[in-house]
């Protein structure tokens, strides 16, 4: 991606969490709520399928609007709810109490989010990718593959009989050979404020009824 932009002439700057990832897009290691750019730095910001790991993401957000330029475009990937549905329930049998996952965000609330950030034009959608697995290890290996499982530095591992019970319960809730399991994209976009962007409508201000319209429409 990063050649083919700079073969159209774009120079993107690359922010990345992981420092070894930041040295190999010649980019800078640091974190979504912690942007060292100064405001209005740049035409549009991407975020792919980071944000759901951010400790402050509203924080995150409002630092994204600073730095787009006025009619700048942030677009924003990431897991949202619900996700995960049935390794949530697995491990919720496994280790009742037990807090292994972190929390998700709706289309709802990311729209919410945008909007308290400041963006014009703020707009939630999903996507939704439906997986199968024969086994719960398959499951936490295309997790660990992705770099989706989890990344604290203090982390406390399951135990064998724990993951023994989660083996099960996933088990369980196929159908003898394969579980179904969902991951929702959250995608959201928001365009920094600017006077040649399109308002709303006051309200009150219409002149047509649109009952009357359907009405008129009715077979």
């Amino acid at each position: 991606m990063l050649a083919g932009l700079a073969a159209r002439g774009l120079s993107p700057t690359v922010i990345d969490a992981a420092p070894r990832r930041a040295a190999a897009a010649n980019g800078s290691a640091g974190e979504e709520d912690a942007l060292p750019f100064a405001p209005e730095s740049f035409d549009l910001v991407l975020a792919a399928s980071t944000l759901d790991t951010v400790a402050d993401l509203p924080g995150a957000l409002i630092l994204a609007r600073r730095a787009l330029q006025p009619d700048g475009l942030f677009l924003g990937c990431m897991v949202g709810s619900p996700s995960l549905p049935a390794l949530r329930q697995a491990l919720a049998t496994a280790e009742p109490g037990a807090r292994r996952l972190h929390p998700q965000v709706d289309a709802r609330a990311g729209g919410d989010l945008l909007a308290r950030a400041g963006f014009a034009l703020p707009v939630a959608d999903t996507t939704m990718l439906t997986l199968s697995y024969r086994t719960f290890d398959a499951l936490i290996a295309d997790l660990r593959a992705s770099a989706a499982t989890n990344v604290l530095a203090d982390r406390h591992k399951l135990s064998r009989s724990t993951v023994a019970q989660a083996q099960k319960a996933f088990a369980d809730l196929g159908d003898g050979e394969r579980t179904v399991e969902t991951i929702t994209l959250l995608m959201l976009t928001g365009w920094a404020p600017d006077a040649s962007q399109p308002k709303p409508a006051k309200r009150g201000s219409a002149t047509a009824s649109l009952a009357s319209t359907l009405r008129n429409r009715a077979p």
